[in-house]
């Protein structure tokens, strides 16, 4: 492959009209091309392009410098900002990838997420740091991504001090479509994660199809959800990808964003439906101008209709619900202004993509039936890392041959190819737009001594969508001290897991086969005075 230098610059509109196309060199063209367009803003400064080029060429260089080997994780554990950014931008160009970490995690997680990736390098801002404290750390080399609060006490080096020398490039990776680019790492897990690997093609096919979602030179990319989620990473990808900007916030509040989006004229931006609500119901909202915004997208947990409508009504520019999850499959789109009949759904299967239904028995069936619904796309995972049984199990494989994945929901699809769900399977539950599995929460309660059985629910929330309940019962029914119960548990829990409620009952509700019946359990907390 050929070695960039500092006045080379590839056609862009070529590069990304290809099937697989050189990211490394798109990177280095966009520095070459518009030097001075802001290309990373985050709450304390803006980086344009050709400074984005330099510092992710010198992290390149220093990780190649210390043996990054091709397709090898490159941990990060922080808050989003441009540091943030210039890392998984520096993982990819040097031919590793990256493996952004979930900061709700347990150290305990992180830790078996680390070791997991094979990730010999981890940047990690202070606050992380000090969660760390007292866990095995499998990464050689760990580097902050933020200056040491007291520099007396700076035990790794900054990122400033640990890059390569101002002017250095790094040696353009020998990649090809099926390296790794990204691991993304399940939330709501415990013990070992599971690692979601997207390929280098899987991620181009994302970016370079932004075109058709209005992405360019001229777009600016408001983002409030963390990096380390792939639904933060749809949009900064394409955003990226194409020259343009990315406004990047450590946390999300109503007003923040909107006076960025307003501010900065943002034309793109994804969020998820807790945000929406909470900005739709926001009383300054219509006091703000957001005609700037061409496209806003919606993901990751369910979306009301009455909220849909609500926001093509008031919210310039236009609403598109995206039903997908991190391993890929079904991709449907609904595009809300264009099909304002159609907001109990979550749309059409998106270009090269297919949706059907199966029973449980794993059989296809009629177009129009309820069952459980799998897909496929040209955006689909790799696997998971290092779990080849787990990844046989989310697929299901048609008579020809072909891969499909299991997406865990019920769901029919109508005459037009429209998506309606009915209800998941797995009885995940979505809460701020990351999900929790109830399982990983029973296995910790019934590890408390005083616990027989339990059961875990998601119950509606105002403020997260969804928020898990927990139900036990005793050992001889004895009376149980459950708010401290409940801080035991919720210590060893993500932040997003954490149990908001727990009850006490007499026996589990069961099936004749012994199952766990949570319709029931729901049934008792509707029941509930509360």
């Amino acid at each position: 492959m050929p070695k960039h230098d500092d006045k080379a610059a590839i056609d862009t509109a070529i590069e990304l009209e290809k099937i697989f196309g050189d990211y490394d060199a798109l990177i280095h063209a966009w520095g070459a091309l518009r030097p001075e367009h802001p290309a990373l803003i985050d709450d304390e400064k803006t980086l344009n392009w050709q400074q984005v080029d330099a510092l992710t060429s010198r992290i390149a260089a220093a990780l190649q410098r210390d043996g990054l080997r091709k397709g090898q994780a490159v941990a990060i554990l922080g808050t989003t900002t441009n540091h943030y950014a210039l890392i998984y931008i520096a993982a990819i160009r040097a031919g590793g990838c990256a493996a952004p970490l979930t900061t709700s995690a347990t150290p305990k997680q992180l830790s078996a997420m680390m070791a997991d990736s094979g990730a010999m390098h981890l940047f990690v801002d202070n606050a992380k740091l000090l969660d760390l404290e007292g866990q095995e750390i499998a990464p050689s080399h760990i580097i902050m991504l933020d200056e040491a609060q007291d520099k007396t006490q700076v035990e790794y080096p900054a990122m400033a001090d640990w890059m390569a020398a101002e002017g250095k490039r790094h040696e353009p990776p020998n990649v090809g479509p099926d390296d790794p680019q990204n691991i993304i790492y399940s939330s709501g897990t415990t013990g070992t994660p599971k690692g979601i690997v997207h390929s280098r093609l899987m991620r181009w096919r994302q970016t370079a199809i932004g075109a058709k979602s209005g992405y360019g030179e001229h777009s600016i990319t408001l983002l409030s959800t963390p990096l380390y989620s792939n639904t933060t990473l749809a949009c900064f990808n394409p955003s990226i990808g194409y020259g343009g900007t990315a406004i990047l916030m450590r946390k999300f509040d109503v007003k923040t964003y909107l006076q960025r989006a307003e501010k900065y004229r943002a034309t793109h931006t994804m969020l998820v439906p807790v945000q929406y609500k909470r900005i739709m119901e926001y009383d300054g909202f219509d006091d703000y101008d957001l005609s700037s915004f061409a496209l806003k997208y919606c993901t990751s947990a369910p979306f009301a209709a009455e909220l849909k409508a609500d926001i093509v009504k008031r919210w310039p520019g236009e609403l598109i619900e995206i039903y997908s999850m991190t391993e890929g499959g079904v991709v449907c789109l609904l595009r809300c202004n264009q099909y304002p009949d159609k907001l109990h759904t979550v749309g059409q299967p998106h270009i090269g993509s297919e949706v059907i239904t199966i029973d449980e028995e794993l059989n296809q069936l009629p177009a129009g039936s309820v069952g459980e619904l799998v897909g496929r796309s040209p955006t689909m995972m790799s696997g998971y890392q290092n779990q080849a049984e787990k990844t046989s199990e989310a697929m299901w494989i048609d008579e020809e041959g072909n891969r499909w994945q299991r997406m865990g929901d019920i769901g029919r699809i109508d005459d037009e190819g429209f998506v309606e769900l009915i209800g998941r399977s797995k009885d995940m539950i979505i809460s701020g737009g990351f999900n929790i599995y109830p399982k990983d929460l029973e296995e910790i309660l019934l590890a408390h001594p005083a616990v027989d059985e339990a059961g875990v629910i998601g119950v509606s929330s105002d403020r997260w969508g969804e928020t898990p309940v927990g139900f036990i019962s005793t050992i001889g029914n004895a009376a149980a001290e459950l708010d401290s119960i409940m801080a035991d548990v919720n210590a060893q829990l993500g932040k997003t897991q954490r149990l908001s409620e727990l009850y006490q009952i007499d026996e589990m509700p069961r099936s004749h086969i012994g199952k766990l019946l949570k319709t029931d359990l729901r049934a008792i907390y509707d029941g509930m005075e509360k």
